[in-house]
């Protein structure tokens, strides 16, 4: 579960390069209103992505074929209201181990992104996907690391009472308030340099935890529909 009491960062690997720089603070903080002081409902989110047009993501490299996957961004009720399920990522695993994520995966033959997402969110966590209903698509990511086209769909989750790690790939369940992640101090985008040039990657500094690079950026897109600031999405390639 989430502890809103613990230090923010965590104490999982971050691949930051050394000329690594902070160029943007969270847009919504030039609101006039305190989005991190509401307590949001799961109909406000939901509403607030209802409808919108996903975008496809920037492919960095025309000679690369990326796989496809799909990820559920469940938005569900908790005392601390509207809450985004996330999973932690074991520290056993070959790669992106102990980060956070979305539950999801690739896409078996002939499944469509939903299908895929539903499956591995059951296989993943527990969620039957009887409890999920579908909302939209947030605008769809690549990852220069693990060559993927990552789809993600936003669902309203009925209920999360039971939900909890089914295989060796999670470590844990998270629920995420919407206004953690607004609160002034959660995000941050910093510029690296790669091989392939200078790339924004996001974070979400939460309370035990970082949140960074693909999951991040679908966090971002959610957090700009919910406070009208839309404007700031950048569609370049994530990490």
């Amino acid at each position: 579960m989430f502890d809103p009491r613990l230090p923010r960062g965590g104490d999982q690997f971050i691949p930051r390069p050394p000329q690594a720089e902070i160029v943007r603070r969270a847009p919504w903080l030039d609101a006039s209103s305190q989005p991190h002081e509401k307590r949001w409902s799961v109909s406000e989110v939901v509403d607030a992505v209802r409808g919108v047009e996903p975008a496809k993501a920037h492919i960095w490299r025309d000679d690369l074929e990326l796989r496809t996957a799909a990820v559920l961004c469940g938005i569900t009720e908790t005392p601390a209201g509207a809450s985004v399920i996330l999973t932690k990522r074991s520290s056993n695993m070959r790669t992106h181990r102990g980060e956070i994520s979305f539950p999801g995966g690739r896409l078996d033959e002939g499944e469509t992104p939903l299908e895929a997402a539903l499956r591995e969110s059951h296989e993943e966590i527990g969620l039957h996907p009887r409890l999920v209903t579908p909302v939209a698509e947030l605008n769809h990511v690549s990852t220069v690391v693990s060559t993927s086209y990552i789809v993600p769909i936003v669902g309203e989750v009925e209920t999360h009472d039971h939900l909890a790690p089914m295989t060796g790939e999670v470590d844990k369940v998270l629920y995420v308030p919407v206004s953690e992640l607004l609160h002034p101090d959660a995000f941050h985008e910093e510029r690296w340099e790669v091989p392939m040039g200078r790339i924004p990657v996001l974070f979400f500094e939460l309370p035990g935890e970082t949140v960074y690079g693909a999951t991040a950026r679908m966090l971002f897109h959610l957090a700009v529909l919910i406070t009208g600031t839309v404007d700031q999405l950048d569609l370049r390639p994530s990490n």
